[in-house]
């Protein structure tokens, strides 16, 4: 018969079908104990980071170069008239994405990185914004709103305006939008919200630093900017997009009130009567010193 290698009864001997545990269940404990805490740990992380994230949902964190509306010379032009113009601005805050900044006309364009309405308006307009601003009289402010998602479902605007403003931080606002209208999904399908999607066209953009970009991606650094942004826009009832502004006049429906060759001419003029304003403005006063008359004979 075989021998019993189970616990022993009170005189010594084995008590038959039981098998001996206490050893193994020793040998194990410490390894549970070390399982346990480590779920611990990865269960604080978790918390805290979430807690932290839902922090910058919250936080209006602009991104690197963002600017405020821009101030517009305003008043009379004329020869004749005495009254020196004034810069005026509407809004607040730096909600807005400069390229390029010049004087004297900023071109203010509201657009959606999820909405086929603003790639469309990008693709027909891009050749004479770049043409515009090489005369070095305009700046463009990109306005970035995420009306698509209310519409559609989801976040992916949001996010995607997130990822934009992460990719301005570096100087590349403009490659990574161009990624975003180039590979645009459809409306519908909200992939936008995908980290693993703003991340691979930021390596499409180029000359971004993923190291920098991928944390302000995943903590969402300036998702309470794009949100406020939204918000703005939503409040004024300017209307739906695409929306330009040219300095303080805002152009809505302009799939029929404007065309690319239009809005050169619209600029041009813009510019010849803010340098007319400019130049019809009272001369700041010299800061030279004045000479002292000597009082030494």
């Amino acid at each position: 018969m075989t021998e019993s290698k189970g616990p022993d009864n009170q005189d010594g001997t084995a008590v038959p079908g039981k098998k001996k545990r206490g050893g193994r269940i020793r040998r194990l404990r410490p390894y549970a104990f070390g399982v346990v805490a480590m779920a611990v740990v990865f269960g604080i992380s978790a918390v805290i980071g979430a807690h932290v994230r839902a922090g910058k949902d919250d936080k209006v964190s602009a991104p690197s170069g963002a600017v405020g509306p821009a101030i517009v010379p305003t008043g009379p032009a004329g020869p004749t008239d005495s009254v020196t113009p004034t810069p005026t601005t509407t809004g607040s805050g730096t909600l807005n994405m400069p390229v390029r900044p010049s004087i004297p006309v900023t071109v203010t364009i509201y657009e959606d990185l999820r909405s086929p309405v603003s790639k469309a308006f990008a693709e027909e307009y891009q050749p004479v914004l770049t043409q515009l601003l090489t005369t070095g009289q305009m700046q463009i402010h990109y306005r970035l709103v995420s009306g698509t998602d209310k519409k559609y479902g989801g976040d992916g605007s949001l996010l995607a305006d997130n990822a934009a403003a992460c990719a301005q931080d570096q100087g590349r606002f403009s490659q990574f939008v161009d990624q975003v209208f180039k590979n645009q999904p459809d409306p519908q399908d909200d992939s936008l919200a995908k980290e693993s999607v703003l991340k691979h066209l930021a390596l499409k953009a180029h000359k971004i630093q993923m190291s920098k970009f991928e944390p302000c991606v995943e903590q969402r650094d300036h998702l309470g900017w794009a949100a406020k942004s939204q918000a703005e826009y939503a409040a004024s009832g300017i209307g739906a997009l695409p929306v330009v502004q040219i300095n303080d006049t805002t152009f809505k429906n302009v799939a029929s009130k404007l065309t690319p060759k239009k809005l050169h001419s619209l600029v041009l003029g813009e510019a010849k009567r803010v340098i007319k304003i400019q130049d019809t403005a009272s001369p700041t006063p010299s800061l030279t010193p004045t000479a002292t008359p000597s009082t030494t004979g």
